[in-house]
């Protein structure tokens, strides 16, 4: 089997405006995503997506299909689909930066993979976990009674798990938290995200006061430009420490377990390049006694499939002591698939169907395709 082409297709869907996710480093109210579909001439297709989301991953869908369409299909065109490990180094050596494009068409290729195995990519892997994938719902960091009206919504959809933005000022920030908490009650897991928003002394000031809310973990609590930062705020708080911005690949992790930086990992499907480099975050992070869950740019249908098969697969313990950040479906008004994926709130179980389990439909893309 050898790769024939890529095709690219952009898309907008809209995001629900009444939940759309605001934090420190602006508001998620738009998703200009990258469709692909890399084709072999054997008539199997794979399906990858990238985040198209400049403030989040640094990378457009004009930018990323020219990428694509100049380094990456020449590199790939005429390989085996199927050497997954020996193509990610092509691609890489092809393009040395935008990890996102390189992992829509990475994810591409692990789904033609267990296409061409027939199996799922949680059951091709052989170290499945869990039956299913704890999740929990994010609270938009707006003025304290509008995210408590969210996280109300969260919990009348059966959430029992969710994370508040914060990393602003840190009086609304706590009173943002406390609003939340009194709406959730003391039964629901709650944790707080300030994507690198607070300077290290306002991250430890806000370690007493958080706890005093019973707040489960603290995300990326300073920014991700010094890992002796986090390793600071870690060593004072009583608090769980994940990060996030921080860990792009495993040598992101490798550097952060050698500071004591960290206690868990949000691990993303694109921002390293990949499920590859993904699973090897994972990996380093079980041998080193650490947990994992699983972070999200507010991805589409594909790409949450791909989500899915990582969290079945992360170290034991991991996703349930940190539920994974797999939520899209609650925003957007349509993912684009032929069937909804199975999810439910707080809960989503693996597709069934081989390599990614999901299918795009034509109609749907269509109508969100723009040029």
């Amino acid at each position: 089997m050898k790769v024939t082409s890529i095709e690219t297709i952009p898309v907008d869907v809209p995001i629900d405006a009444h939940r759309a996710i605001a934090g420190s480093r602006g508001a998620h109210t738009r998703s200009p995503f990258l469709i692909l579909e890399v084709h072999t001439d054997e008539g199997v297709t794979g399906l990858g997506e990238v985040s198209c989301t400049p403030r989040w991953s640094g990378e457009d869908q004009v930018a990323s299909a020219h990428l694509i369409h100049a380094y990456l299909e020449p590199a790939l065109v005429g390989q085996d689909p199927c050497d997954i490990a020996r193509l990610t180094t092509l691609m890489f050596r092809a393009l040395a930066n935008n990890p996102f494009t390189r992992a829509g068409v990475e994810i591409a290729l692990w789904d033609i993979l267990g296409k061409v195995a027939n199996l799922p990519l949680w059951r091709m892997w052989g170290d499945a976990e869990r039956e299913f994938v704890p999740t929990k719902f994010s609270v938009s960091g707006l003025e304290p009674p509008r995210a408590a009206e969210i996280a109300a919504w969260a919990i009348d959809r059966g959430f029992r798990a969710m994370k508040v933005k914060v990393g602003g000022d840190l009086a609304v920030d706590l009173e943002r938290v406390r609003a939340v908490r009194e709406v959730v009650g003391p039964g629901v897991k709650l944790g707080v995200d300030a994507n690198g928003g607070w300077a290290p002394w306002v991250a430890l000031a806000a370690i007493e006061p958080l706890r005093d809310l019973d707040v489960a973990f603290l995300e990326q609590p300073v920014s991700w430009v010094d890992s002796a930062w986090m390793a600071s705020v870690r060593a004072r708080s009583s608090i769980p420490v994940l990060a996030d911005e921080s860990v792009s690949t495993v040598f992101d992790a490798m550097a952060l377990i050698h500071a004591n930086a960290v206690d868990a990992f949000s691990i993303y499907v694109g921002k390293g390049g990949g499920l590859g480099m993904a699973r090897r975050i994972g990996t380093v992070a079980g041998a080193a006694g650490l947990a994992c869950t699983v972070g999200s740019n507010l991805e589409l249908g594909i790409a949450s499939a791909a989500m899915i098969h990582l969290g079945m697969s992360l170290p034991e313990g991991s996703v349930e002591a940190f539920p994974c950040d797999i939520l899209s479906m609650f925003l957007y008004e349509d993912m684009l698939l032929t069937e909804p994926l199975p999810v439910e709130a707080g809960c989503t179980h693996p597709p069934v169907g081989p390599g990614l389990g999901v299918e795009l439909d034509s109609e749907r893309l269509a109508r969100y395709r723009v040029e």
